[in-house]
């Protein structure tokens, strides 16, 4: 899959990625930054910026002249908010192109933040606080980041707390915007059926006069961990939803493919190791995967499961027993080939849909010294050998390393904590 990578004056870069069979596109505007450049005053103001965006500019007075545009041309729109990043898009049939840059350069360049909008939306905000603790599935991984990472931002949610999202004031918007959304922080990227020529035009003509400027930089984290560590959050429900994993290795690290291949074995599909012995051998759960996550500076591999309350020692015992088990014994090829494949299939159908094709394009200009095509990185994963995937596990799961976040209606901590010891494996 070819791209065209073009800079502006401002800085501002345009990646374009040209598909075929495809009769969409998709115009996606992302800028470096999230929750973990806010102040503790400011928490939650990212998110707060992705909501109020759609809320009205001087063009499109209100949320239902930005929504309507784009309904009326079959169109959809969406924005998220991450850590280290923002991202804004619309997708259309490929015939409404314009429609899709005007809308998406007009709400990231010119929304107004109206402050009655933003005392109404900070209602709405505090809703989807109540809701995700409502959600302990989704809630336990944000208590395991803030585990990992309480001495820093990026330990903190990234809605913010209630407290910080209702006290924040239309000057606060403003000034964070000036501070982080500068044109040589901010890509946009289009992919699907247009004319290159014509649409690096029109993007310029859009973010040309959009200013650059020196971004903040987000506080590094001190990764000082020498023991076991673990968190309770006391909750009456009626399943424990648990996070157990290890720190690992920034975003940029050279054995993030091994790490990637690595947690496949273990938990990334039906027939990983972490769902065969948890859920078809013991039935132990619904839901476990193993997941990793890297950010500039750092970054984890975590097993997240959801058990009845008097299973959780046996689900601790378990995972660690494959972590353990996954750095002392060498893969076999036919397991590694299966985890490879699985990786390789499945980046290839995500990658069938113009908004899938733009994130991925996208998000590796923003975090990333350099795209990787695709293919690039499927030829790193194929020279991923089970002497690596040992070496590597020899290298995270250790002791020093664990760390354990849990949410349900226990208060035996040193029980829990006791458990948390790999040597005891064999």
């Amino acid at each position: 899959m070819n791209y065209k990578k073009t800079k502006l004056k401002n800085g501002l870069r345009i990646i374009t990625v040209p598909m075929k069979g495809t009769e969409t596109v998709t115009v996606m505007v992302m800028v470096g930054v999230g929750s973990r450049f806010e102040t503790e005053k400011e928490a939650g103001i990212s998110h707060f910026i992705e909501h109020m965006m759609f809320k009205g500019t001087q063009k499109r007075p209100n949320y239902l002249d930005i929504a309507e545009e784009l309904d009326s041309v079959g169109g959809e729109s969406n924005a998220y908010t991450g850590k280290d990043r923002t991202a804004y898009y619309a997708k259309v049939d490929a015939k409404h192109i314009d429609t899709a840059l005007d809308v998406i350069s007009d709400i990231f360049l010119n929304s107004k933040f109206d402050e009655d909008e933003i005392k109404k939306e900070s209602g709405a905000i505090i809703q989807e606080i109540n809701m995700y603790e409502d959600v302990p599935m989704r809630n336990v991984g944000e208590l395991f980041e803030g585990l990992l990472y309480w001495d820093n931002p990026l330990g903190r949610y990234i809605a913010g707390s209630k407290k910080t999202v209702a006290s924040l004031k239309r000057k606060n918007f403003i000034n964070y915007v000036s501070r982080f959304y500068l044109a040589n922080d901010t890509v946009v990227c289009v992919a699907g059926k247009f004319n290159d020529k014509s649409v690096i035009r029109k993007v310029e003509k859009y973010f040309s006069s959009m200013e650059k400027g020196d971004k903040p930089e987000a506080k590094n984290v001190e990764e000082r961990q020498e023991k076991p560590s673990m968190k309770i959050k006391f909750k009456k429900t009626d399943q424990t939803h648990l996070v157990l994993g290890v720190r690992a290795y920034p975003e940029d690290h050279k054995d993030r493919y091994i790490l990637k291949v690595m947690s496949v074995i273990l938990g990334g599909n039906m027939s990983s190791r972490m769902f065969s012995e948890i859920r078809e051998k013991r039935g132990l759960a619904y839901y476990v995967h193993t997941n990793v996550e890297a950010y500039s500076d750092c970054g984890y591999i975590e097993t997240s499961v959801g058990v009845e309350h008097k299973n959780v020692n046996l689900a601790i015992q378990t995972i660690l027993g494959e972590y353990k088990k996954i750095s002392i014994e060498k893969v076999g090829e036919k397991e590694l080939k299966k985890a490879k494949e699985y990786i390789k299939g499945t980046a290839v159908m995500h990658l069938e849909s113009s908004d899938a094709v733009a994130s991925f394009f996208i998000t590796q200009e923003i975090k990333r010294k350099k795209i990787m095509t695709q293919e690039e990185i499927f030829d790193k994963i194929d020279k991923v050998t089970p002497n690596d995937i040992v070496r590597v596990a020899k290298n995270i799961f250790v002791d020093s390393k664990l760390n354990l976040a849990i949410i349900g209606p226990h208060k035996n901590k040193a029980e829990l904590q006791a458990l948390l010891k790999l040597n005891s494996y064999k």
